[in-house]
């Protein structure tokens, strides 16, 4: 049975509040793909796939594949997936951070992806990731998570810098340099706190070796239901961990007649090209293993479908000259289509089509978004995964406010359109002619 929208909602804050970056992301499916009955597999060991049931990979704890095996024929039916990826602009803590200027101990960090910085200034921030240890059993990782608000990065006063208001920028190097503690006695020794955290979140490992770390800074305010009357959804990291709980809902509800697969991967925001990132292997090598036989596996891709799920970008009301006149998607009405003539997006008028029947059947709203055509285009993992599998792609997502901000804004309807309508992709309502 679908989720009602306050359940879905109730749930999507849940998990954003539970992931702060994208191995919490990562991991927060695992479990529940897990607990759902999803049968853990590890790329290391043989695999015996089977019809019926449903299976979870992930890599480098960051990245998910979630795949139930359905009882129709691979290649006839093909198979239903959904893309999207765990991770978002932050501010990552680098190898040796400590600094210290006039008895402010402060870690030096490094900006990841295109994030907007202006509004990590005077936030409540914390600090999380994944720690890299060394016991008598070898090398393994632990995630951490400090929680409580232990870093700050504060704004030169206006006093100091007149022209803050017209014509201020921010030196990523010297500007946005967090401040953690004030001590005249002591320096900050980053990876002696760590350690602290490993030995108090795993007893266990208090005598393990700490290697390294890739630990990142977020903002603490919870994610919250905002608006006069709680229209919107406000949060970090709707970009795209939004994406992530509609496919992880979707796949838990996925009948067993048809093969659904819901892929989340890593690195997206600096361009995908890793071991877990959409540019490299993971999903390609799933599906080998899935199917051997080269041509039978070309057939099951010819009779397949992605739907690539990542933010659009909602008209603002401030800043309407940015949007094309007739491609402005607003918040609550429905989720975005996205085209780009120069194939920034992978979309064609097929795969559009399929998109617009299953909201259709739901009696969902559906928009389309084209950028203007004097400002550039972003893209998505769309045309990789196209490109690198040879799955055809539609592009679509949730329409939002200050994409890639500490603090993004969607629509409290929109994310529960764009799960219906996969619930429906799922169940095989839709495909385009074998």
């Amino acid at each position: 049975m679908a989720l009602s929208i306050a359940e879905f909602n109730q749930g999507l804050l849940e998990y954003l509040q539970s992931s702060p970056t994208a191995f919490h992301a990562a991991e927060q499916m695992r479990l529940r793909l897990v607990d759902a009955g999803f049968i853990l597999l590890r790329e290391s060991d043989q695999w015996q796939l089977e019809s019926g049931k449903s299976y979870v990979i992930t890599r480098n704890d960051s990245s998910v594949i979630a795949f139930t095996y359905g009882q129709n024929s691979l290649i006839e039916n093909g198979i239903k997936m959904l893309g999207a990826h765990t991770d978002s602009p932050c501010l990552k803590v680098k190898p040796q951070p400590e600094l210290n200027h006039r008895g402010y101990s402060q870690l030096g960090v490094e900006v990841y992806g295109g994030a907007l910085l202006a509004p990590w200034f005077d936030r409540d921030l914390s600090i999380a990731g994944r720690v890299t240890y060394q016991d008598k059993n070898g090398i393994a990782s632990v995630l951490l998570d400090f929680k409580d608000p232990i870093a700050f990065i504060p704004s030169l006063a206006i006093h100091l810098d007149r022209e803050a208001n017209s014509n201020r920028s921010i030196n990523s190097q010297k500007d946005i340099v967090p401040v953690l503690v004030q001590s005249e006695q002591t320096e900050l020794n980053f990876k002696v706190l760590l350690k602290d955290l490993v030995t108090k979140n795993y007893p266990e490992l208090k005598d393990v070796s700490l290697l390294d770390f890739e630990m990142s800074l977020y903002d603490t305010q919870a994610p919250a239901m905002v608006g006069l009357e709680k229209q919107f959804i406000a949060s970090a990291r709707l970009d795209n961990l939004l994406s992530c709980y509609v496919g992880l809902c979707s796949i838990l509800q996925a009948d067993n007649q048809n093969s659904a697969l819901f892929i989340a991967t890593d690195h997206e925001e600096v361009g995908s090209a890793s071991c877990c990132g959409a540019k490299g292997p993971l999903l390609q090598q799933f599906l080998e293993r899935l199917m051997p036989d080269a041509q039978n596996r070309a057939r099951c891709i010819d009779r397949s479908l992605m739907i690539s799920a990542d933010n659009a970008h909602g008209v603002h009301p401030n800043f309407m000259d940015k949007h094309d006149e007739n491609h402005g998607p607003i918040l609550n009405k429905g989720p975005v289509i996205k085209i780009n003539a120069n194939q920034r997006y992978a979309t064609t008028s097929d795969t559009s089509a399929v998109f617009r029947a299953l909201c259709e059947l739901e009696n969902i709203p559906v928009q389309a978004f084209v950028a203007r055509t004097d400002m550039g285009c972003g893209s998505t993992i769309g045309p990789i995964v196209s490109s690198e599998v040879g799955v055809k792609t539609v592009d679509v997502g949730v329409p939002t406010f200050a994409m890639h901000s500490i603090r993004e804004i969607a629509g409290e309807k929109d994310a529960w359109y764009l799960y219906r309508a996969v619930q429906q992709f799922f169940s095989g309502k839709v495909n385009l002619h074998k």
